[in-house]
């Protein structure tokens, strides 16, 4: 891995920056101490809003051709050092190391998108009412944008939050996951090899989460919060950012229902399930959580689920073909134990899996638990880990309306070959996002994001520079 992408300093005003105190963070594997990192304060973090807002004066008035080469700049230097960037990912947070490297392009893809929306920020000339008058509509940058971002994809939603700020001329103070601040930190190098203006970028890592949450929704600098992250967390954070009337998009916590028709091809089903389940180790937002699988052919896909799932490798995330590597740590080892024990106190069984490895003592094992009951914690809560839930229906009114039946609105999974259910699914499933046949939703060019508790707001597509940009009408007579 190259050193110089692992960084320990705070990020400020372009100079990298020690603080009074640090903290550690740990190789989830085996809990080993990979760096000791600035441990940042509300102060610091008004130091990097200061310094975004004085940048800001600038760079918002750079053209769209600037902002967009800066941008495809950073994008090839991330492309460039893809395998070292991979490599501290998965060592920080632990998914395997193809994943890892998936993620480094995926987050690369909202660089190179963005850099290209740059160039389509158009405005608008209106016709008025008398003729006479002329009625521009501009659109401007918001100013600096706080954003906080989680632990599962410390890479990816950096890019995609931060893209479309810089391509609409915003700046922007970031506080990373305190168990992923490395990532984030190698992001900020690259940005400045890549030749951002200082203040452009700012990096606060830190361990007192709501101190830094607390000054990124106070200061008046700071006109918009983007945050991905738990519901609680966002509720919390909204309510603080109406003090100043800031932006906020949120991306907040899921309870995808995943939904296989007695016509889905099942082969297909299976696999998609896995994709979706089993993709860093079931610690995503859009991870399938409710298995809802037609009675009449529950026991079958219960079979081919059982044969893929015993193939599963688990191991270190370095390890070439592993797939099912440590949940992040142990708060999170103990929910998913948790939701199985209320599981199976109330009638459901385990069919695969149900403990910790005996070999790696902080990954969970691939668990398939059946006879689960909607109604069932594991099945009201986002689980954020290796276990598929998996629930018999009859009707498909049954099925949509307990697929609907939580304050969640994230992502939805249906398999089906029939057109007519395909339109009422897409129509009545109370979701941002609506996969068919698929396992797999997000992407650059389509808008990510959620309803309900779920957040609000877009990221990626054309959409997701939008709350990025304030609408300034201006008539002229």
């Amino acid at each position: 891995m190259n050193k110089q992408l692992l960084k320990e300093q705070a990020y400020i005003n372009g100079q990298w920056i020690s603080a009074d105190n640090t903290f550690e963070v740990d190789n989830p594997f085996d809990n080993g101490v990979i760096a000791t990192v600035a441990d940042c304060t509300a102060e610091h973090a008004n130091q990097a809003i200061e310094a975004a807002s004085k940048a800001f004066a600038s760079w918002s008035r750079t053209t769209a051709k600037e902002r967009s080469n800066l941008l495809l700049s950073w994008h090839s230097l991330i492309i460039e050092h893809a395998d070292d960037l991979a490599e501290l990912l998965t060592i920080e947070q632990g998914k395997p190391l193809q994943e890892a490297k998936n993620e480094i392009l995926y987050g690369a893809s909202y660089i190179k998108w963005f850099a290209e929306e740059a160039l389509r920020i158009n405005g608008d000339l209106l016709p008025s009412p008398d003729g006479k008058k002329q009625i521009q509509i501009h659109k401007q940058p918001v100013g600096v944008v706080g954003i906080i971002t989680p632990w599962n994809f410390p890479q990816a939603m950096i890019a995609r939050k931060v893209a479309p700020a810089f391509a609409a001329g915003c700046t922007v103070v970031i506080k990373p996951a305190s168990e992923t601040p490395l990532s984030a930190l190698a992001m900020a190098e690259l940005a400045e090899q890549a030749g951002f203006p200082k203040g452009v970028i700012n990096i606060v890592p830190s361990t007192a989460s709501s101190d830094i949450g607390k000054a990124l929704t106070s200061h008046p600098a700071v006109r918009k919060i983007s945050f991905t992250g738990s519901t609680a967390v966002g509720k919390k954070l909204i309510a603080q950012s109406a003090e100043n009337v800031q932006k906020v998009t949120m991306e907040l916590g899921g309870n995808a229902p995943f939904i296989v028709f007695d016509d889905a091809d099942l082969d297909e089903a299976v696999d998609g399930l896995m994709a979706s389940k089993f993709r860093n180790s079931g610690q995503t937002c859009v991870c399938a959580n409710r298995i809802f699988v037609h009675e009449t052919l529950y026991d079958e896909f219960i079979k081919r689920l059982g044969n893929k799932v015993s193939d599963l490798k688990l191991g270190n995330g370095l390890t070439d073909g592993v797939q099912i590597t440590p949940l992040i740590n142990q708060k999170g080892i103990d929910k998913v134990f948790r939701l199985i024990k209320q599981a199976t106190e109330s009638g459901a069984e385990i069919l695969a899996g149900g403990n910790i490895s005996s070999e790696f003592k902080n990954i969970f094992e691939p668990t398939v638990l059946s006879k689960v009951d909607k109604d069932m914690e594991i099945a009201c809560e986002e689980i954020f880990g290796p276990v598929v839930a998996l629930i018999p229906f009859s009707e498909d009114d049954e099925v949509i309306a307990a697929a609907n039946s939580t304050s969640a609105g994230l992502a939805s999974y249906a398999y089906t070959e029939n057109r007519h259910r395909i339109k009422r699914l897409v129509q009545d499933l109370e979701y941002g996002m609506v996969g068919i046949n698929t396992g797999k939703l997000s992407n650059e060019m389509a808008p990510f994001g959620g309803v309900k508790e779920s957040g609000m707001g877009r990221e990626g597509s054309k959409y997701g520079i939008s709350d990025y940009l304030d609408i300034k009408y201006a008539c002229i007579n």
